[in-house]
């Protein structure tokens, strides 16, 4: 099996317009931080979107919620939990996030997921003319652009760090 038949890419791929999904890249080693995205692609650490799924907290029940922020700096859980209306954001075990989208940490794409996930999209990632994200898998990346990336998600633009 090629690396793109890997079904995390795969489904990545099917998600993508077919234009983005052809230029996914497959990558010799893993680039599960965003600093080793940007050294392996060659663009500035921020133009790397951090797929990061969280444990949305209301009343007692956890929901995911997908935040994508630039890789230059860490999202603020206390002003996500504010944008959201949870009573607090917190790191999502590993099993809970392969549970709601299907990839595992490091390699977990801004789409391609079993179903939608609330997501928040970094209003930094606009100064970008290209950002890229992961593909389904911590050895594959794709490039977009940061319109493409709120329409494909249906995400709210927000800032997220203080």
């Amino acid at each position: 099996m090629s690396a793109l038949e890997h079904p995390g890419i795969r489904k990545v791929a099917e998600a993508l317009p077919s234009a983005t999904a052809e230029r996914i890249v497959v990558l010799p080693d893993a680039v599960r931080t965003a600093a080793a995205a940007a050294e392996a692609v060659g663009v500035q650490v921020g133009a790397i979107a951090n797929s990061l799924l969280f444990a949305a907290v209301r009343d007692g029940v956890a929901a995911p919620l997908l935040v994508l922020t630039s890789g230059a700096h860490r999202a603020d859980t206390s002003m996500v939990a504010e944008l959201v209306g949870a009573d607090a954001v917190k790191r999502a075990a590993p099993e809970f996030v392969r549970e709601h989208t299907g990839q595992v940490i490091g390699g977990v794409s801004p789409v391609g997921h079993p179903a939608p996930i609330e997501t928040v999209v970094d209003k930094a990632l606009s100064g970008y003319e290209e950002i890229w994200a992961a593909a389904g898998h911590p050895h594959a990346v794709y490039p977009t652009t940061f319109a493409d990336l709120v329409a494909l998600t249906g995400g709210r633009v927000a800032v997220v760090t203080a």
